[in-house]
């Protein structure tokens, strides 16, 4: 399948989430559920050591596999130019939606792989269009770090590259999360870009370091063991694919994360919390990649 769209008018900005809505009184979560469920999460992260220190060696096998499946999919998928771009799971409508300048954010979370045992895995994908921007111009947004503290504000604090040979890079970000609570992390990523054509590229991440930092800015900042911290994020693999084509640039992004699970008898009030952390972050980064790229 193919995306088309027009260009974004101005003024014009919206997200088209693509999961089931309950009605009213089956379900629906309410205000006081979230009031109870942001209490309870306070007192959960308020009590060091109450997460598992690290994901179990049976979670990191589960989630390794996963990331197995997704890349080999994606590797497939990047060899054409008519499958470059993944089709969303319900894509009727898809075109009218990127011309209303819509992102269409998907959950693609199997759900009978999300719980890990004592962990959980997240599964999303975002995609956009960009009017009058180009693939060299998106390679080159992503791989100027220096700059991602302006385009990526205010989750990215500071950015920049360790090594590099070409097109395979090890860059550190520090990145914040504000929620119910503010997190900040330092995060370590492998990073690699490659192209099918002058149109299309793709590129690969993968985590090899994150670390919870407590008291960032002041005299007191450390980064916290992992006896005391709270398991926020585990793992984070993001995949972005990109196709210069209509006039503009089709822009997808799957991100891949593992969290510490949700404590038994408490996903009706932690759940929808710890389910909204990478979706936002995902619609944030897609959101402002388009951004940067129309200035």
């Amino acid at each position: 399948m193919r995306f088309r769209a027009l260009p974004q008018k101005p003024g014009q900005s919206s997200v088209q989430f693509m999961t089931q809505r309950k009605p009213l009184g089956s379900g629906t979560f309410s205000v006081g559920t979230a009031i109870s469920g942001a209490m309870i999460l306070l007192a959960l992260v308020a009590i060091p050591g109450r997460a598992p220190a690290e994901p179990t060696p049976a979670a990191v096998s589960a989630f390794n596999s996963y990331i197995s499946t997704v890349e080999a999919r994606l590797g497939q998928q990047h060899r054409s130019q008519n499958t470059f771009i993944a089709a969303a799971t319900s894509g009727q409508q898809n075109d009218a939606r990127l011309r209303r300048g819509e992102l269409i954010v998907e959950q693609i979370t199997p759900s009978a792989g999300a719980d890990l045992g004592g962990a959980m895995l997240h599964h999303w994908r975002g995609t956009a269009f960009a009017a009058g921007a180009k693939a060299a111009d998106f390679e080159r947004l992503m791989k100027d770090f220096n700059a991602y503290p302006h385009h990526f504000s205010p989750q990215v604090l500071q950015a920049r590259i360790l090594s590099q040979q070409g097109d395979h890079l090890q860059t550190v970000m520090r990145v914040r999360q504000r929620h119910v609570i503010t997190v900040v992390m330092d995060t370590t990523y492998d990073i690699t870009f490659a192209r099918l054509d002058a149109q299309h590229g793709y590129s690969i991440s993968r985590s090899t370091q994150i670390s919870e930092i407590d008291s960032p800015g002041t005299r007191s900042e450390r980064a916290l063991s992992a006896k005391l911290e709270h398991g926020f994020l585990w793992r984070l693999n993001t995949y972005w694919s990109y196709e210069e084509h209509d006039g503009g640039l089709y822009m997808q992004i799957e991100s891949v994360t593992l969290t510490r699970s949700i404590p038994s008898g408490l996903g009706w009030a932690v759940g929808p919390y710890v389910e909204s952390v990478p979706r936002e972050s995902l619609e944030f980064t897609l959101r402002s990649a388009g951004n940067a790229l129309r200035r």
